[in-house]
């Protein structure tokens, strides 16, 4: 592809006629951080619930002193503007209190998926260069595997019973240890308790003032490489994505929204949605800590009478095919949009069927997007098999080998622009350089996706990112586990690729070579890869080969031609 395209007088904008009445066809974001839109809502929205968590309900006001709280305590520590703190946390209210403390005190957070085990964990602190890290009791273990290999110089510790009424915040250790899933966190001058900083600390922050353009999250994604890295987003980018957000949800209403917030605030998608589009329109999050216990989510769907359901494919498809689904009433929801990963026809009709007609509609978006960059509309003409309309503010060409915008329903590389877009890779000027371009007048996003636009500016992906596996909703980059395959000490050489999953969408499938006289079975290397990936990562089936893996004249391996042949062979088996 050609280093620049073309200028361009004017780009077409079909999209704009098949907006809902009463979304803007011009959008401006505001100029609000994102500490400023909670202290608003809190101003507004004072005893309104901004979480319900396992019978504890937490205010708005009572959300923002506690933000403020943290941010002091941050502060007292050393923590100062631009440093980057990690958060491992699953979506409970110290999720959200650490994200807005951490930013109140002019810092960065590094979203750290509760899922890592050590080796990833090492990886990103490391990268980050995070001296602070925030993480639940849980996950402990996994950072004192590698403590004394990364940057951490202080670690703040909580756990579930911290965000628990009374008596059960007493009652739950108890629970805990008989269950056997206790942590007991060894006392360390540098390990610091969550629930004893907050009770100390009086919620007047120093001030630590923030632009706009100011950096906020680093979100890690393998991007359209593979290898791990931060996108930059900042308070702007992420603000204007959740307005995006507001303003193409034409009936939502501003302090009776109850948001089901199952879909994890450490994915971009759920942050955005579920956390900050709630936050700025004062909706009352109804908080799931672990969206694959569909029993609980059931559960708080009918208990806390959710009217927006932020979700995944996945997600949709376990509460239609639950045993225990027709035993609640989800009638009260709403709305939602499935993002993540392309939505199954019949996933969005059974689910509209159980939930009484809930508007279940697909977006599209990438995380260096904030991420959403497309979506169907709620009430209006909804295309099957199509990603939607570009969001209010975001432009979206279809892009040739030539840099040429192709003609209208041919294929080529999707391209985005708008406020929503990253300011770039962290520390990766090479990386941001491949996927920002400059063009038309506008910064685009090289998505590596292949789509199609139509007359009317609906947007369809042809293909997804090369090589790219989507489970369940997450990103599976082949590379990273081909070098966990590749490591093994019988593996002579391997390549993960893609299968189809009727469950999770697609699954890992590893295809491997051993070397002379080597033996492993698929147990093995499947319990091998769990040791040093995320389990949605690690493969699920595993392929022998007697001879070498194929490959071109460059000695590259056929990654493509390996999947055809691997799905060839799942359709053959019986039961496929």
């Amino acid at each position: 592809m050609s280093p620049t395209a073309p200028s361009h007088p004017q780009l077409p904008r079909p999209w704009l006629q098949h907006y809902e009445v009463g979304v803007p066809h011009d959008f401006t974001p505001s100029t609000l951080t994102l500490p400023q839109m909670l202290e608003r809502s809190a101003q507004r929205y004072p005893d309104r619930v901004a979480t319900g968590f396992l019978g504890a309900n937490t205010t708005y006001r009572e959300l923002w002193q506690s933000a403020q709280k943290l941010a002091l305590a941050l502060q007292k520590m050393g923590v100062k503007p631009g440093d980057r703190v990690s958060v491992m946390l699953p979506n409970c209210p110290q999720f959200v209190t650490a994200f807005f403390g951490t930013l109140l005190a002019g810092a960065v957070v590094v979203n750290t998926s509760p899922l890592y085990v050590a080796d990833e964990l090492r990886h990103q602190l490391n990268d980050s260069g995070s001296e602070t890290l925030i993480m639940l009791d849980t996950f402990y273990s996994r950072y004192a595997e590698i403590q004394d290999s990364v940057p951490v110089k202080r670690v703040i510790v909580t756990g579930i019973q911290d965000a628990l009424p009374f008596p059960k915040n007493l009652l739950y250790p108890i629970k805990a240890r008989r269950e056997g899933t206790w942590v007991d966190v060894p006392a360390s001058a540098h390990v610091l308790q969550y629930a004893r900083l907050l009770k100390f600390q009086s919620p007047t922050p120093a001030p630590a003032p923030r632009e706009p353009g100011d950096l906020a999250l680093l979100q890690y994604t393998g991007g359209t490489t593979g290898t791990p890295k931060g996108a930059m987003l900042s308070h702007l980018n992420l603000m204007a994505n959740a307005e995006q957000g507001r303003v193409w949800m034409t009936d939502l209403k501003d302090g009776q929204e109850v948001t089901l917030a199952a879909i994890p605030f450490f994915h971009v998608y759920g942050m955005t949605v579920a956390m900050n589009l709630s936050i700025m329109t004062g909706a009352t999050m109804a908080l799931v800590p672990n969206a694959r216990d569909i029993k609980m989510v059931l559960s708080q769907i009918e208990a806390s009478g959710a009217t927006l359901f932020p979700g995944v494919p996945t997600l949709y498809n376990a509460i239609n095919n639950h045993p225990d689904t027709a035993k609640h009433d989800l009638t009260s929801i709403r709305a939602c949009i499935s993002g993540s990963a392309p939505l199954l026809l019949e996933t969005a009709r059974k689910f509209r069927e159980i939930t009484g007609g809930a508007n279940l509609v697909e977006g599209y978006g990438l995380t260096e997007a904030s991420p959403i960059t497309h979506t169907n509309p709620i009430f209006g003409q909804q295309r099957e098999g199509s990603i939607g309309l570009p969001m209010p503010g975001v432009d979206s060409i279809v892009v040739g080998e030539d840099g040429e915008i192709v003609p209208v329903g041919e294929v080529g590389e999707l391209w985005v622009a708008g406020p929503n877009i990253m300011l770039g890779y962290w520390q990766r000027p090479d990386a941001t350089a491949e996927t920002l371009r400059e063009a038309y007048g506008k910064t685009w996003l090289l998505t590596g996706d292949m789509a199609t636009m139509d007359e009317d500016g609906y947007f369809s992906i042809v293909d997804r990112k090369k090589d790219l596996i989507l489970v369940g909703g997450h990103n599976v980059y082949p590379r990273e586990v081909d070098e966990v395959l590749n490591a093994h000490p019988a593996v002579l050489e391997a390549a993960a690729v893609g299968l189809p999953d009727e469950y999770r969408g697609e699954s890992v499938h590893a295809v491997v070579h051993l070397k002379p006289g080597m033996k492993a079975t698929e147990a093995e290397i499947i319990a091998y890869c769990r040791q040093h990936l995320s389990a949605y990562k690690a493969p699920r089936s595993v392929e022998f080969r007697d001879e070498e893996l194929p490959k071109t004249a460059a000695m590259k391996i056929l990654r493509r031609q390996l999947a055809q042949e691997a799905r060839e062979t799942q359709t053959r088996q019986p039961g496929a």
